[in-house]
């Protein structure tokens, strides 16, 4: 048991350093970070400025509810996150088997005791904490703004928002380690990625112009419905077992297509 876990950390390890050592996952972090930075100072304006507006039309007589400024930030900026997040991810995760197959390293990282499902949890885990390691700056300058407000903003609802990113950023890579591990390509692997995910997003916009059990389904199985409601502060259980599932179906894909692969060259 000791050395399947050595195994599996060894695995996670050298898949998280090798994003930290590739220069192209730099460039697709700075244009992360300079997308999210922008969209933010868009949002932060657009937002103090309606508020201000609700204020003349309040001083003017005409009565407005009250708005909780930090939370429309933060609800309508985690949404400008996940769509972001469509096209960085499948770039993240092109490479997760790609490269083994060009390579002709699959097998070998198959092999007992390292077992395919320890491989593909492993690469999973090291692409999902290097997309955490993206968000960590995104949430310090978030908390250094929303924080300031009065009355106080709870960090809990930070935490809360980017939890639920990271969540739909574990269902997008799985199903993205499933794509890599189809083809030798890396540019097929993410478009085919971006395809899938972009399928299972709208999948919201389908279920609008249907009725009865089919728009339940597709509403069901929809990221954007299960994330918006994460992000609107509703947490269901229902949500987030619908992300694990996906994670778990990407993973269990993966593991049954390259068992595949061994079995057809042996």
């Amino acid at each position: 048991m000791r050395l399947l876990w050595a195994n599996f950390v060894a695995i996670y390890r050298k898949e998280l350093q090798g994003y930290f050592a590739t220069s192209l996952n730099y460039i697709i972090a700075a244009v992360y970070w300079f997308m999210a930075g922008v969209f933010y100072i868009i949002l932060f304006n657009a937002v103090q400025a309606n508020v201000a507006a609700q204020d003349l039309q309040g001083q003017a007589g005409m009565g407005a509810p009250p708005v909780d400024v930090p939370a429309v930030i933060l609800e309508n900026y985690l949404g400008v996150l996940g769509s972001l997040s469509l096209f960085i991810l499948p770039l993240l995760s092109m490479n997760l088997f790609t490269q083994e197959r060009q390579q002709g390293t699959l097998e070998l990282l198959a092999t007992s005791p390292i077992t395919t499902t320890m491989v593909a949890v492993g690469k999973l885990l090291g692409v999902l904490t290097f997309f955490v390691t993206l968000i960590l700056p995104v949430m310090f300058y978030e908390s250094l703004t929303l924080l300031q407000a009065e009355p106080a903003f709870s960090f809990g609802l930070i935490l809360l928002g980017h939890g639920a990113l990271v969540l739909l950023a574990g269902a997008i890579l799985s199903l993205g380690l499933f794509i890599s591990a189809m083809t030798e390509s890396t540019l097929l692997a993410a478009v085919g990625t971006f395809a899938l995910i972009l399928l299972l997003w709208i999948l919201q916009a389908v279920a609008d112009r249907l009725s009865g059990l089919p728009a339940a389904v597709f509403r069901h199985l929809s990221l954007l419905q299960n994330y918006t409601s994460l992000i609107q502060g509703s947490v269901s259980t229902t949500n987030v077992i619908l992300f694990v599932s996906y994670g778990i179906l990407g993973v269990f894909l993966t593991v049954q297509w390259v068992d595949g692969l061994r079995f057809q060259r042996s």
